[in-house]
């Protein structure tokens, strides 16, 4: 009997440890899932995950989040407002899957390695990546965005692009270049900065620019903040501008 009763202890033992790994790794993915939601979709979905509909839709309480696959597949690819993030690992996916499905009111279990290897099958890999830097829009586009952006941008952000209103009575908005635009959107793409600019602005008429409007401003706001010219202009391609990051001067 003692010798069973040892055995059997000594088995709890075993699987205590066991347990407490599974629940450290558990901890682990949560953390760095969040550490990256908050680096890359909390501009638009908001730190309590409620979003901003119907641009932004809510990600607690959200039932699409249910399937793996459907949240692997759309975080990668993009999907209608919510831009591509080809480059995130797999082990960056699987952190922060596993967050956003078990985040605010959301409760759908952990994401697996296996699911996330099945869901990316077939994916395009990420191609290189550039940065706002390497010359990625042109004089010629940054001086188009800068008379587009004078129409629809400039009397609430200011001829400085500062977020100092030309009006003194109207309220001070968010900067849209150097240090201070830098401090919000430091190491997110072109992408998100695009989808996030054509579903917001103009704050009274969001959506009310061209798409090519849209870059225009894009490339000047880059031009303001002292990122140099290059041969090739901005074109709306989610993927390609996903390929370059908002840096700071190397």
């Amino acid at each position: 009997m003692s010798k069973l009763l040892g055995g059997a202890l000594s088995l709890a033992f075993l699987v205590l440890p066991m347990s407490t790994v599974a629940q450290q790794v558990e901890a682990s993915l949560i953390e760095k899932g969040e550490e990256l939601y908050q680096g890359q979709c909390a501009v638009c979905h908001q730190d309590s995950g409620v979003g901003d509909p119907p641009a932004f839709p809510a990600l607690s309480g959200n039932d699409q989040l249910e399937d793996p696959g459907r949240v692997i597949r759309s975080i990668h690819l993009g999907r209608g407002r919510m831009p591509p993030f080809p480059n995130l690992t797999a082990e960056e996916m699987l952190s922060l899957a596993t967050y956003v499905r078990n985040a605010w009111a959301n409760d759908f279990g952990s994401v697996t390695s296996e699911e996330v290897a099945v869901a990316q099958e077939g994916l395009e890999p990420s191609g290189p990546i550039a940065s706002v830097w390497d010359g990625v829009i042109t004089e010629a586009q940054a001086t188009r965005g800068q008379t587009a952006y004078s129409g629809a941008c400039g009397s609430c952000h200011g001829r400085r692009l500062n977020g100092a209103p030309d009006d003194p009575d109207m309220r001070s908005t968010p900067p849209l270049a150097r240090a201070r635009f830098m401090r919000i959107w430091e190491g997110r793409s072109l992408a998100t900065l695009f989808e996030y600019t054509r579903a917001s602005m103009p704050e009274d008429n969001p959506d009310s620019l061209s798409d090519q409007e849209y870059l225009d401003i894009i490339a000047y706001m880059l031009t303001v903040g002292g990122m140099p010219a290059g041969e090739d202009e901005l074109f709306l391609d989610p993927q390609s501008l996903a390929q370059i990051l908002i840096q700071s001067q190397p």
